[in-house]
């Protein structure tokens, strides 16, 4: 981190200089001074897939429609999330998508609640990996409030000799949203809050330009536009929604970005500076599609030893799928949470929560690492005691076997659900230990079964021995159960 190099009067005809009112929308050049290529939520997805094109074809985008080089007047950026998705990201936990990025160039990115899904010690391991910093501004320690090692809260790089300070915001969500105990030791501050800290001295280090990097969603980013218009931030970038966002907004002073996710799509900010009055005079945000590119023969490298090193680790062929198994599905859920019961079977009722399962099974040959990125989360199943009322109470919308509420409750096999009757309930310790249910309170003392789990979806695929000739498709139930 920089120390501040300035005091008050400086800091002051700073914000005086950027204060300057945007005076046309027409750039002061046919070229812009600064030019951000920005994605979030890749969560992994760095190969070229059936549904996806991967980050060498991203960089060869960028280098042919973009006309991206290194050390020219471009900053690639990320909203966070980068990891937690496919097996050749979830397996290494990350290792592959952060090697890939720095091959890729990137300058800077936003922490995400994903970011702690294998433990800070996971997370420094990725910090330490990469070439490029990880910003939050707003993560502080329990015991002492103040920023962890893990994260810086702003950078400062030099592009196109302009001076830009880089501010960092992490989901305010991610005390829940990643597995509470991974954060125990850490709170989330107000962005609002963490902006008005940070900016200022960020401005006072004698920077040109000051953008924000932030795993937050499209309403977020807009409800920031007013203290953003006051701190003369120009570009908030968003992420953790998954959205699509260009959006010009604070009298023309505030681009919103967000690059959709996976590396699918990616935004565009081009900035028109004037350096002779000091103040950003121009923005055009536009949003694009993964398509078409050239793979860049550096990244699809890279890409290719991860890929070699997954099917090494996890290409065994434990099953055969005729017809796709959509994410979201019945089947899907069905399958998982039935699988649950085959590997335990003492067990009555199983339900997990359908955010858990995160892509579809693809035709064809399945294998262990395609399981493993359907559930890639380091989540373990615990076996509780619980009554019919206190399932019903916890169920949700979670994806459920052993049970269902289409037309009533009652038992998958049609037999009567008491809400009297005592249980035996398997769920996921992720979600034993969220805050807004009471399974903790039900039962304070579960059973730890020490299953990770995908590890029962795996076991129950190679148990039905599918090939081509007698496909998953004929074991599936395809009736919803919620």
């Amino acid at each position: 981190m920089r120390s501040i190099k300035y005091v008050l009067t400086p800091l002051i005809i700073c914000f005086l200089l950027h204060s300057c009112a945007k005076e046309s929308n027409t750039p002061d050049s046919s070229s812009p001074d600064l030019t951000i290529l920005y994605t979030n939520d890749e969560h992994g997805w760095i190969s070229e897939t059936n549904d996806a094109e991967g980050a060498a074809k991203l960089m060869g985008v960028w280098e042919d429609d973009e006309g991206y080089t290194q050390n020219s007047s471009y900053l690639i950026l990320s909203g966070g999330d980068n990891w937690t998705g496919p097996a050749i990201s979830t397996w290494f936990q990350g290792e592959s998508t952060v090697a890939t990025m720095n091959a890729m160039g990137y300058n800077a990115a936003a922490i995400g609640n994903h970011e702690f899904d294998f433990q800070v010690s996971g997370l420094r391991e990725r910090v330490a990996q990469a070439d490029f910093p990880y910003l939050s501004a707003n993560i502080r320690l329990n015991s002492s409030g103040q920023i962890p090692d893990f994260a810086q809260a702003y950078v400062i790089q030099e592009v196109n000799d302009i001076l830009v300070g880089i501010i960092g915001l992490t989901t305010t969500s991610t005390s829940y949203s990643t597995f509470p105990a991974y954060v125990e030791d850490y709170h989330f501050i107000p962005y609002g809050d963490a902006l008005e800290e940070w900016v200022p001295q960020i401005w006072a280090e004698g920077v040109e330009i000051v953008l924000c990097v932030a795993h937050i969603c499209g309403s977020e980013m807009r409800s920031l536009v007013p203290v953003a218009s006051e701190l003369n931030i120009t570009m908030i970038g968003g992420g953790h929604c998954n959205e699509l966002i260009s959006e010009i907004q604070g009298d023309g002073s505030v681009a919103l970005i967000e690059g959709g996710w996976r590396m699918d799509n990616y935004a565009r900010l081009d900035i028109w500076y004037n350096r002779e009055e000091m103040f950003v005079s121009d923005l055009v945000a536009t949003t694009h599609h993964n398509q078409g590119g050239t793979p860049d023969p550096e990244v699809e490298s890279i890409v290719t030893l991860w890929e070699v090193a997954t099917t090494e680790a996890l290409g065994e062929v434990i099953g055969y799928v005729e017809s796709q198994i959509p994410r979201n599905s019945p089947q899907m859920h069905n399958l998982v949470t039935d699988s649950w019961l085959f590997s335990y079977p003492n067990a009555d009722i199983a339900f997990t929560n359908t955010g858990g399962i995160r892509q579809d099974i693809a035709t064809g040959d399945i294998t262990k690492g395609d399981i493993i990125g359907v559930l890639p989360f380091n989540n373990n199943i615990l076996e509780l005691q619980l009554t019919g009322q206190q399932v019903v109470d916890c169920l949700d919308n979670h994806a459920v076997a052993g049970m269902t509420t289409s037309g009533g409750y009652k038992h998958t096999d049609g037999t009567a659900f008491n809400l009297d009757s005592v249980y035996s309930v398997l769920t996921t310790d992720y979600l034993y230990i969220q805050e807004n249910n009471a399974l903790s309170a039900y039962d304070p003392n579960p059973y730890y079964t020490e299953m990770n789990y995908h590890q029962p979806t795996v076991d129950y695929i190679l148990s039905l021995n599918t090939d081509s000739s007698n496909p998953l498709d004929n074991y599936l139930d395809y009736s919803p159960r919620r």
